[in-house]
């Protein structure tokens, strides 16, 4: 029905509108008495078999959402009742932002994909707190944070600082950006020896927590094998909790968009189908030449249950969902739980 009906009226309009009204329908119908219960029965799936325990949390299933689908923390808690086993928002910044002009969000409908260049905009730090402290706690909660445009290269560490010690309280992992495309210059972010120093800052700022929360990095897919394994050592070093492979790509290799549609479009983050197999192959970098010494999430391309089970076969301890779940709907979430059960 998403699919044949729901999908082909809403892909008819533009996709940042379609996601704003989206999200205003659905949080008016989980309003109405019992379709929460409804759509939980319809979605979701319990076994213990589905459970992971990593970073020291409990999820009840490995599948995601990943970054940028809730970016201010809207709607994590009606989301939950589709079956996610953990709902990262964000990207967070210090200070609202308003992005990057608009038109900003746009679809790839024959490569089942998307290009954004949406650029970190979200309500900031004091609105996104106040809507997490709503959280009925029926769902693991990552906070994905980074920096403001505007933000100079010597004072990125402490924008990184502020939404770590402000989210701390509020969400059960953290996620550093530093991959995204869509962020103006961020050179610095991708320095092998500033990255060290960052982790090494916002770790200490963990330490003086009661309860530690898990670090993890957000890298892109378009870092090649030398770069992949600085990363590994990275994480070895510091000790983090793990790594996201991968984000969107700069890449426009085998569209079969035309390119002229494609360049009118412009820059911005490639998501979807057509970064599947490098996201997988970064994850299966990752893996065996980490010789499985971190926890990997991996996220890219996974538009069916037989995409999930390639990423956790490649290494992925757990699966996160974006475009994927804008093409093919909600149902995406069981039909993958489904699989994974399948082949336990």
């Amino acid at each position: 029905m998403y699919k044949s009906i729901i999908r082909s009226i809403l892909f008819k309009f533009d996709p940042e509108s379609v996601h704003y009204f989206t999200f205003s329908f659905l949080n008016l119908i989980f309003k109405i008495p019992l379709v929460k219960q409804i759509i939980r029965k319809l979605y979701c799936i319990k076994s213990p078999k589905l459970e992971r325990n990593l970073f020291g949390l409990k999820f009840s299933n490995p599948v995601g959402l990943a970054a940028g689908f809730d970016k201010d923390a809207v709607l994590y808690n009606q989301l939950s009742n589709f079956g996610f086993g953990f709902i990262e928002i964000g990207t967070v910044t210090p200070l609202a932002q308003e992005g990057n002009p608009k038109k900003r969000l746009f679809r790839l409908a024959n490569d089942q994909a998307l290009i954004n260049r949406m650029g970190f905009n979200n309500s900031g730090l004091e609105s996104i707190i106040s809507r997490l402290k709503k959280n009925k706690k029926k769902v693991i909660i990552g906070g994905n944070i980074g920096k403001n445009t505007l933000t100079s290269p010597d004072k990125y560490t402490d924008d990184y600082a502020a939404c770590f010690k402000a989210l701390h309280p509020y969400v059960d992992y953290f996620v550093l950006n530093v991959s995204c495309p869509n962020v103006g210059s961020h050179a610095k972010l991708n320095d092998k020896d500033y990255l060290k120093s960052l982790i090494n800052h916002i770790k200490k700022l963990n330490s003086t927590f009661q309860k530690e929360k898990p670090i993890l990095l957000k890298i892109g897919p378009d870092l090649n094998n030398g770069q992949l394994d600085e990363i590994i050592n990275l994480v070895n070093q510091t000790k983090i909790g793990g790594v996201i492979a991968c984000n969107t790509s700069i890449t426009r290799k085998s569209l079969k968009t035309p390119e002229s549609v494609v360049n009118r479009i412009g820059s911005g983050g490639l998501s979807g189908q057509p970064i599947k197999s490098r996201s997988t192959e970064v994850i299966r970098y990752l893996s065996q030449n980490g010789n499985k010494t971190f926890p990997i999430i991996g996220v890219g391309g996974i538009h069916s249950a037989k995409d999930a089970i390639e990423k956790i076969k490649a290494g992925a301890d757990l699966v996160q969902i974006y475009t994927g779940f804008v093409y093919e709907g909600p149902s995406l979430v069981k039909r993958i739980n489904k699989a994974i059960l399948k082949n336990h």
